[in-house]
């Protein structure tokens, strides 16, 4: 018995283990996907590569397809995990909430305020001011990666919950600002399953399948809505019952929430994410100017991303430190939290989202978009991993009673 409560005990550190190592791998994986992209939409299979992602399967694009279908599974795990890490880990208690929250709600204003000072006199690319405002969690763990064991497990357990309350942030702006033209009747009856969802987890339904099956629903209803089609994702995530199955001993392995989580990290760390990547880094660089890489949208978002992410993140970490409202990440230094702080200016999946949605009938503007994304993200990324590889590490301070202990010689 005790060894089976030893086992539970342990299970909650495998699993981020297992998670941070999983969003590490994809994140490298991503990146070889956006490099990919790029060396296609610039060569001689450009044309045959835009005019597949603009070719129509039934009613939507393959783009479409991919951005609101596939990104729905994203944005489904997205809210597992931010249920997960709320009710049952990381961010459980206020303690563990208290310097990601607060970093993370800095580093979506700061960067929002520098896109819109870029851009405050061009009513049409201040829509964009959300673009530089989210943090890749699997492009930052994959740099983090390939730093080994010189970044303390802390620091990757701060970024993790940082970007996880990050997501909720986009996931809101999403919601409440790129929302096109409401129809009233797809609103009621998505309203209508949700409430069918929630009665089957009061009704104590453990088995995944009339989840799904009312999600698929919920996704067509919220896609007709003129809500973006992926907050279903996340509604469904939410009424995802995070209780075991009556009788199992495995406590997390019996849970719907764990099982449905496990079941589509994988799919989307090494598919729909490279996928997605793919489908929207590709951008020509024939034609490019000078005007254009110094333009207002552009730097916007470049800088946004770079120096935005650097001064709220660290800024408002190192605000909460010195007033006592949380520790720094333990076995950490100040020099690796500007590291880590730098690395949240990676920008790449949920900054392109925003940015597709923001310019939906505008390619000029989503090419100026990509250009940007990609600067700031490869300008953070490197500093980022620069810092990380010649800061300092923590030195432990000596145990009190070092000094009185008697020689051994």
């Amino acid at each position: 018995m005790a060894d089976g409560a030893a086992t539970i005990r342990r299970r909650p550190l495998s699993m981020l283990r297992h998670f941070l190592d999983n969003e590490a791998s994809g994140g490298l994986v991503l990146m070889a996907a956006a490099a990919l992209a790029l060396a296609v939409a610039n060569s001689p299979f450009a044309p045959a590569y835009f005019g597949a992602l603009h070719a129509y399967l039934g009613p939507l694009s393959l783009l479409h397809w991919i951005n609101d279908a596939l990104m729905a599974v994203f944005f489904l795990l997205v809210g597992l995990e931010i249920k997960r890490e709320v009710l049952d880990g990381q961010l459980s208690t206020w303690s563990r909430r208290a310097l990601p929250g607060i970093a993370a709600a800095g580093g979506m204003t700061v960067p929002a305020l520098i896109y819109a000072g870029f851009n405050w006199s061009d009513p049409a690319t201040l829509r964009g001011w959300a673009i530089p405002t989210a943090t890749d969690i699997a492009f930052a763990l994959g740099v983090l990666s390939l730093l080994g064991s010189r970044v303390p497990a802390s620091l990757k357990v701060f970024l993790t919950a940082l970007a996880i309350i990050d997501d909720l942030g986009a996931v809101a702006i999403i919601a409440v600002f790129y929302t096109g033209d409401l129809s009233l009747l797809d609103l009621g009856l998505a309203a209508a399953v949700v409430a069918a969802l929630v009665a089957l987890n009061r009704g104590g339904v453990l088995r995944l399948w009339p989840y799904l099956l009312l999600g698929g629903a919920l996704w067509f209803l919220v896609l007709r809505s003129g809500v973006h089609a992926t907050i279903a994702g996340v509604v469904l995530a939410l009424t995802i019952p995070l209780r075991a199955q009556p009788g199992r001993p495995d406590e997390m392995q019996g849970s719907p929430l764990h099982r449905l989580e496990h079941g589509l990290h994988n799919w989307v760390a090494f598919l729909i994410i490279p996928v997605f990547g793919f489908a929207n880094a590709g951008v020509s660089f024939a034609g490019l100017t000078t005007e254009a890489l110094l333009d207002h949208l552009t730097l916007g978002v470049a800088l946004g991303l770079f120096l935005g992410k650097l001064v709220g993140v660290f800024g408002s970490a190192a605000l909460t430190i010195r007033l006592g409202l949380a520790d720094l990440p333990m076995g950490a230094s100040w020099p690796q939290l500007v590291g880590v702080s730098l690395l949240c200016g990676i920008g790449f999946t949920m900054s392109l989202f925003i940015g597709m949605l923001a310019f939906a009938n505008d390619p000029a503007l989503q090419d100026e978009v990509k250009i940007g994304i990609l600067g700031g993200s490869l300008l953070a990324g490197l500093a980022g991993w620069g810092v990380l590889r010649i800061a300092p590490r923590e030195v432990p301070a000596p145990a009190p009673h070092a000094a009185a202990r008697p020689s051994r010689r």
